[in-house]
């Protein structure tokens, strides 16, 4: 691992942006402000902003490459493999792959998410992104309980989120656009899809317990967990009693100003953000951020947003950039409980991405560097390298 000097950018230092250089030795940022430039790596950082990382707690845009299209399979490590690059090209340097497992068979089984978790168990040394299972459970999904209970005490799951689409999924079959998505990714034919829903819809008397057991597992575990789609004050108050600290996607603002008066981190979608609104008719993210009601921004499916909604918050003048960037380096870190990065300072982990924000809308990543290498790079001449070897003597005339 090369010692990298990062000189002329403009960092984020707590909460302010200062021209000066940083210096990573090994995995970690050793100095900031040092004006040596003998690191074996010299990096021309003039014009650019030089950020912490991007902590992604929620993207399950990896689903894209393991199934393009519908009934269209591709190996979970050649997904693996390119949702890092993606994820690194974002400046995404940890990333959480929201696994769902859900009662369905197809995309979203228990198959696929025992490939996925062994897949990033095996791949993460050659990945250059630090890679992270954040398992999504189906709260009907009743037969996996025991399973994910192991997974939970074996430390092999790194965030739990607690799932329940049943309803939806129940409305949806009057639906046909949505009814023929769920038919298609669960690979069966419509009328045993329906079978399948009728079935698991019955046993909803059995799933309190089963959340209270899985919750309990977790705590003891020190798994950091989260409720999706929390619908009422009363919901995620019942998920807080069980030690489920983060609210991810409240519904409504009701909720979420619940959550933030109990202490909760929010969880909202970067993408909201970009496009102005949920796909889903929801709360609008860039309100709840106003309103202080978000802490945490997330890929959710489209791993570009992270960055934009950053810099699209700044640009709409809701946050400053420092205070935006929070919402996707720092922020997730504490949530996650990942004490060693999100913030560019001396002993913490050398995670850098240096972007080009001329164009305000459209910031651009220049160079990645993560857990002190050089992952990513787009303009080679910015890059110096100094000789470690001594200079010879010159001899006296």
């Amino acid at each position: 691992m090369t010692d990298i000097q990062i000189e002329g950018g403009r960092a984020l230092l707590g909460r302010e942006i200062q021209e000066t250089s940083l210096r990573t030795t090994g995995r970690d940022i050793s100095a900031v402000g040092a004006q040596d430039g003998r690191a074996p790596l010299r990096i021309n950082a003039t014009g650019l902003l030089v950020l912490p990382g991007i902590v992604d707690l929620h993207g399950d845009a990896f689903e894209r490459q393991m199934m393009p299209r519908p009934g269209v399979d591709f190996p979970a490590d050649v997904a693996l493999a390119d949702s890092d690059r993606q994820a690194i090209n974002n400046g995404i340097t940890t990333v959480y792959h929201a696994a769902t497992w859900s009662w369905e068979p197809g995309l979203r089984s228990g198959d696929n998410a025992r490939q996925l978790l062994e897949n990033i168990e095996s791949m993460r040394p050659q990945l250059a992104a630090d890679t992270r299972f954040h398992l999504r459970h189906e709260t009907y999904n009743l037969d996996a309980e025991a399973e994910i209970i192991e997974w939970l005490i074996d430390g092999r799951v790194d965030l739990f989120a607690f799932n329940d689409h049943m309803d939806a999924t129940v409305t949806s079959l009057d639906k046909p656009q949505k009814r023929s998505r769920m038919v298609e990714r669960s690979g069966l034919s419509s009328e045993a899809f329906d079978r399948l829903v009728a079935r698991v819809a019955s046993r909803g008397h059995d799933v309190p317990a089963s959340i209270a057991r899985l919750a309990q597992a977790g705590r003891g575990a020190g798994v950091r967990m989260l409720s999706h789609d929390d619908a009422s004050p009363a919901q995620r108050s019942a998920f807080r009693a069980q030690g489920v600290g983060i609210a991810e996607f409240p519904v409504n603002e009701e909720t979420a100003r619940a959550a933030k008066a109990a202490g909760d981190f929010i969880v909202l979608g970067a993408p909201n953000v970009v496009r102005g609104g949920s796909h889903t008719g929801w709360t609008r993210a860039s309100d709840m951020i106003a309103k202080g009601f978000c802490s945490v921004l997330a890929s959710d499916y489209y791993y570009p947003a992270p960055l934009l909604a950053a810099f699209r918050l700044a640009a709409d003048g809701i946050l400053t950039l420092a205070e935006a960037w929070q919402l996707v380096s720092a922020a997730p870190a504490r949530a996650a409980g990942l004490a060693d990065r999100g913030v560019l300072a001396e002993g913490w982990r050398a995670d850098v991405i240096l972007v080009d924000d001329r164009i305000p809308l459209l910031p651009r990543i220049v160079g990645v560097i993560a857990a002190g290498r050089l992952v990513h790079l787009t303009e080679a001449d910015r890059i110096a390298r100094v000789s470690s070897a001594p200079r010879k003597a010159v001899a006296a005339a």
